[in-house]
């Protein structure tokens, strides 16, 4: 039997700080997800905004193949809201959960355990009205006393769940203390064969993947994870080092995903694009050293043999380099034909709307890369309602002043202003484009990076604003890093005013 797959970047991925996307970005991860092959995507937690609800909506009704799940607390009103969003998945799932650690119990629930045990039979029972498919959570269940978690589990099983998750929600086990819990578990649930076992581990102590992988080892058929071990506080299991474990590991492991594996390196690009959250270096599996090699000995080693010093190869998670050549005399059908072979399914606005940015970009550099319609693509999904456009960008610089003039465009009305700043250009332009919106933002986090190498290099920046005590994501890509800055800017600018 496969290792389950449960992915949880909408959901607890989402909660990261400073992480917001829209129904549109929920959506195109979501599709890459599906590509990516996982068993179960939990789009979010129906009941805690609009947003959630739309995109636990839109999800399942566009997303087919994986199982689609939504959250909700042990209560008859959570559990409505996500039935709600679930009812058009062709398979859906909810994801019933409440605390069982003494703390929980009698710190924030206030309830005893008996009350506890009551309201999670109850939610199961109510959860199985809407669909065959139920999982439940013991909340900070490492955290609980095993005998009671055994009593719960018993009872949500004789009450219909399909699935039994035990968190280690914040993240404090160690991998031989968590195994023997999933063992202990396992050994004392009378009807523990008529559930799968899960587990969601938080990455607290940066144990979160190795507690996962023993969990595996004493009896756990899913693992709940996100691309790139995005999550609250340190993070969650991280979705592709659980994968390569596993693959590189058969040996040991002797268990297998169903992941295409070849789709890991793009769905941790789109991931990190969409949510501004950018990859370290040395992150195992997806970061840029994965797979570099500095030291003369190691280069010398791996152009002998690859396996001198590299246990997996890059290939395996579809890194290496798409050598798509389109240029600046390519046409539509060529161009629409490279996305598709990129996995991009357009409509005909959405090709005309990606077509004329290619265009653009064309004129600049001599060659596009699969790396360059990738980002061409992640800068179209992460577009709303152009409530502004950049008409205009003219800077100059010099020691210790720079102005810049900046025009918008607002509904047909053009808007011209300009700022000087002893910060530089880009803050001169931002000063400029906050003038002209009347919007007072305050720039919480500025990246700067290269899509591709070379002279031409496609630049990507990435910012995010505060406004009103929550944070807006912008994203903007160009030869110009001082428009791909302007872009980004407008970009989060207007998901402000649109409320996207």
């Amino acid at each position: 039997m496969a290792i389950k797959i449960f992915d949880t970047t909408l959901r607890d991925g989402e909660q990261s700080p400073g992480v917001s996307l829209s129904v549109k970005e929920k959506l195109e991860i979501a599709k890459q997800l599906a590509k990516l092959e996982v068993d179960v995507i939990e789009a979010g937690f129906p009941i805690a905004s609009e947003g959630d609800f739309k995109g636990v909506q839109k999800i399942a009704q566009e997303v087919k193949g994986p199982v689609i799940a939504g959250l909700a607390r042990a209560t008859k009103q959570d559990i409505d809201r996500a039935g709600e969003a679930l009812k058009d998945a062709q398979k859906p799932r909810i994801h019933a959960f409440i605390a069982t650690s003494p703390v929980h119990m009698k710190y924030k629930l206030q309830k005893s355990p008996q009350e506890v045990l009551e309201s999670a039979v109850e939610a199961v029972k109510y959860a199985k009205t809407y669909t065959d498919d139920v999982e439940f959570s013991a909340e900070d269940a490492f955290r609980s006393d095993k005998d009671f978690l055994c009593e719960v589990f018993e009872a949500v099983i004789a009450a219909g769940a399909t699935t039994i998750n035990i968190p280690d929600t914040v993240g404090y086990a160690t991998p031989l203390e968590f195994g023997g819990l999933i063992k202990y578990i396992k050994d004392n649930v009378a009807n523990i064969d008529q559930a799968v076992i899960s587990v969601h581990c938080h990455n607290d102590l940066g144990l979160a993947v190795a507690n996962s992988l023993a969990a595996i080892e004493n009896g756990a058929k899913q693992i709940e994870c996100a691309v790139n071990g995005i999550g609250e506080r340190a993070g969650n299991t991280a979705l592709e080092e659980v994968a390569l474990a596993l693959n590189t590991r058969y040996d040991y492991f002797d268990k297998q995903s169903n992941l295409n594996l070849k789709e890991i390196a793009r769905t941790s690009r789109l991931v990190s694009h969409l949510t501004g959250m950018e990859i370290q270096p040395n992150k195992a599996i997806v970061g840029k050293n994965a797979f570099a090699h500095e030291s003369g000995i190691h280069q010398d080693g791996v152009i002998k043999e690859r396996t001198t010093y590299e246990i997996m190869d890059a290939t395996t998670i579809g890194l290496e380099e798409n050598k798509i050549v389109l240029g600046k005399h390519s046409g539509r059908h060529a161009f629409r034909q490279k996305l598709e072979e990129l996995g991009y399914e357009l409509s005909q606005e959405e090709l005309n709307s990606a077509f004329k940015k290619f265009k653009d970009l064309a004129d600049k550099k001599k060659e596009i890369t699969g790396f360059d319609l990738e980002a061409i693509m992640e800068d179209e999904i992460s577009q709303v309602d152009q409530v502004y456009q950049i008409n205009l960008l003219q800077v100059t610089s010099s020691p210790g002043l720079a102005t810049a003039t900046v025009q918008l465009e607002k509904d047909e009305e053009k808007i011209n202003e300009s700022a000087c700043s002893e910060g530089g250009p880009i803050d001169a332009i931002y000063e400029a484009m906050n003038r002209i919106t009347g919007l007072n933002c305050k720039l919480a986090d500025y990246q700067i990076d290269s899509v591709t190498s070379g002279k031409d290099a496609l630049g990507e920046v990435i910012v995010k604003l505060e406004h009103q005590d929550k944070l807006y994501v912008g994203r903007g890509i160009s030869t110009d890093i001082i428009e791909a800055s302007a872009r980004a800017y407008n970009n989060a600018m207007n998901k402000i005013l649109s409320k996207n």
